[in-house]
């Protein structure tokens, strides 16, 4: 790892190392290697909350002064990554307070609009997007204060930048019909949000509004940060202050607002800002038929903030979010990875290749740092990776009907069951069930959906307000069901059977109040191949299927025995030859696998040609957006044993599709020799099947 920082005796965060929070340290020693190499001048990297690595280059303010043993802040010009420390921010207090309302017209703020039949149009929303039509002050390879006329004067503020953004930059085309990236249209949002914030219990300029609601409260010292180019104009009585550019700020200082983002508002304990409101800062605020010029891996607008929402950045979740300037100072917030990294310094771009700003950002930031995130157990001693079928070749069913758990019943077709939908709509069921039966035909890609219809298993209620499956398994010829939301507020879960393939079904008298969402190992057909005559279950450790938890336990019975609650055991950990001790106490559980706040729904099955349980397991995305449908990513572990060790075959934060809430590899569908298989999984809500290929350690 690079030389770090001495750490600070007033830091908020403690200091770790990255090894323990999921990061690879070489690939941590290699990105700060090159970018130290590219005139990078502070990297701050946090991660759960703890700082893993804070570097500053040797003789710049920030590094420990050897004469004085004292340590000296890096302060570092932000340029436009002030658009969201600054503009973002600030607007952020106006929109909490209620000044003003994100679609109310800019001109209700400023009188010298209000006449203007085109400006009077602009809405605060446009002016935070970049897409009100005022233009830049900007002309391809001319220095910003050589610019011609009105232009230059704006950025030589003559007499000052915020009149000649009011009355002398044009709007180019209809306000909301495009981007145009716009310095003055953010000096009239900083018009705008001062304006609103004037009055009883206000404050005369968002430099004050800033450090009394945002950099205070988060412990950062007046000495660690200044904007507007420490400048203020007064204009139509008004303390304006730059929003754009001419902030100056330490790492530590804009990874404080980061880590704010980060928490939605919550700061060591105390909420700063509704957690909604956050999210509209960072969430695209503009529309999205838009038309927009692209560079590569650039971003949509939020309010002040860039967002990654479309996937610009494919190797980061899509609620991963930014502020960024002129010579790649950013700030980069992952809620997915609970993480923020700061990065100061001269640009990374390569003039000689063609690189624009944001394809640098993403080839010599975010795609190296995205290679350091490592899964929470070792790699796999079996299985090297897993590779994917094009997914122009992924076959899509039963539109609108997600989960899907199956079982290899003993008439040789699986037998499923959906949630939230109509199946596979033949025959067709009355309304959309928040669960029902389904049976499937077949190999694929050539599969055939069936619905079953089962009145003593279909209930309405839309997400956990409605039963839904978790887990399918078939034992001489009887089938059993797994069902979450037992108490129609998504906890708990109950045990169904049929005795005649899905059409009726019996239900336990008790529950598994523990277990949110568990499910069953299924081995082969009619559950031919089982290590033993146990049925294993597997769940992550708490009562809701909606909440993460840090661990996976696992229960196991007697399969002719599945009946009775008295009967189950739980895992209670490993005794000294490395066996399972079990418990009828289930207090006595122990973890059979860990990943820190990020264990929810998952599938098992074994794989018999490689004699290997096979885990899929939902990655829990953050508070920002829990819903894995769309876009998300997963991982499959493998273990010899259902109780491990476990181990990583295949683990990514991001899929090239959206993998849903669940999914399984299917018995029926692997290959003799257990290195083909077929993935069953509910992205964008359909019974979604992809092929995988097994690539073994030589």
């Amino acid at each position: 790892m690079p030389p770090q920082t001495q750490p600070p005796t007033d830091s908020p965060w403690p200091y770790d190392d990255p090894a323990n929070h999921q990061l690879d340290s070489q690939g941590l020693q290699a990105l700060w290697a090159h970018l130290a190499q590219a005139g990078t001048q502070a990297l701050f990297i946090l991660r759960h909350d703890r700082v893993v690595l804070d570097w500053s280059a040797p003789g710049t303010p920030g590094h420990r002064d050897d004469k004085s043993d004292r340590m000296l802040p890096l302060l570092h010009g932000t340029a436009s990554a002030a658009k969201a420390l600054v503009g973002g921010m600030s607007l952020l207090i106006a929109l909490a307070d209620r000044r003003l309302a994100i679609d109310d017209p800019a001109s209700k703020w400023i009188p010298a609009w209000r006449d203007d039949p085109i400006k009077s149009k602009i809405t605060i929303r446009q002016l935070a997007t970049h897409t009100s039509g005022l233009q830049d002050a900007h002309q391809d390879g001319v220095e910003h204060a050589d610019l011609p006329g009105w232009m230059g004067a704006f950025w030589r503020r003559e007499p000052d930048p915020f009149s000649l953004a009011r009355d002398r930059a044009p709007v180019i085309f209809e306000p909301g019909t495009q981007r145009h990236y716009s310095n003055p249209g953010m000096a009239m949002l900083a018009y705008v949000v001062t304006a609103s914030l004037q009055g009883e219990r206000g404050y005369p300029n968002i430099g004050q509004a800033l450090a009394e609601r945002v950099m205070r409260p988060l412990g950062v010292s007046d000495e660690e940060w200044s904007i507007g180019y420490k400048t203020i104009y007064e204009l139509d009585g008004l303390q304006l202050q730059a929003n754009w550019g001419g902030g100056v700020y330490s790492a530590r200082a804009m990874a404080a607002v980061g880590v704010l983002m980060l928490h939605l508002g919550q700061w060591q304990g105390q909420s700063l800002f509704e957690g909604e409101l956050i999210k509209q800062m960072a969430w695209p605020a503009e529309p999205k038929a838009i038309a927009k010029s692209r560079e590569p891996f650039e971003p949509v607008s939020g309010l002040g903030w860039w967002s990654n929402a479309d996937g610009a950045w494919p190797v980061l979740p899509r609620n991963t979010f930014c502020a960024a300037g002129a010579g790649h100072q950013l700030l980069l917030v992952v809620p997915e990875m609970d993480l923020v990294v700061v990065r100061q310094g001269k640009g990374l771009g390569s003039a000689m290749r063609g690189e624009q700003f944001w394809e640098a950002a993403y080839r010599k930031i975010f795609e190296p740092l995205a290679r350091c995130f490592l899964p929470p157990v070792p790699p796999s001693p079996v299985i090297r990776t897993m590779q994917w079928a094009d997914k122009k070749t992924i076959v899509r069913q039963a539109h609108d009907s997600d989960i899907w758990p199956t079982t290899w019943a003993d008439d040789d077709c699986l037998y499923a069951a959906y949630g939230d939908g109509q199946g596979f709509f033949d025959p067709p069921v009355p309304g959309k069930l928040s669960m029902g039966i389904a049976r499937v035909e077949g190999v694929p890609p050539a599969v055939k959906g069936v619905n079953v219809r089962a009145p003593s298993a279909e209930f309405t209620g839309h997400g956990p307000k409605g039963p839904k499956p978790c887990g399918m398994l078939m034992i001489e010829g009887v089938l059993y069901m797994l069902v979450r939301n037992d108490d129609r507020a998504g906890c708990a879960t109950r045990l169904a059977w049929s005795n005649d393939h899905g059409a009726t079904w019996a239900w336990a008298d008790w529950r598994f109040d523990e277990l949110g969402a568990p499910t069953f190992v299924n081995y082969g057909k009619n559950h031919a191949g089982a290590r033993d005559e146990y049925v294993y279950i597997l769940g992550h450790d708490g009562p809701s299927a909606y909440r993460e938890a840090d661990h996976y336990v696992l229960l196991r019975v007697a399969k002719d025995k599945l009946r009775f609650r008295e009967a189950y055991a739980c895992c209670a950990g490993l005794d000294q030859n490395r066996q399972p001790k079990w418990s009828a106490d289930f207090s006595q559980r122990q973890p059979v696998l860990t990943h820190h706040g990020r264990c929810r729904r998952t599938g098992l099955t074994y794989n018999a040609g490689l004699k290997r349980f096979l885990l899929w397991a939902q990655i829990s995305r953050s508070a920002w957006q829990s819903d894995t449908r769309f876009a998300a990513g997963f991982a499959v572990f493998d273990a010899p044993q259902p109780w491990g060790p476990w181990t990583a075959a295949y683990f990514t934060e991001q899929w090239d599709v959206g993998p849903g809430d669940t999914g399984h590899f299917p018995t029926k569908w692997m290959s003799p020799d257990g290195r083909e298989m077929w993935l069953v999984f509910s992205g964008d809500d359909y019974f979604s099947l992809r092929q995988a290929r097994i690539v073994m350690r030589e």
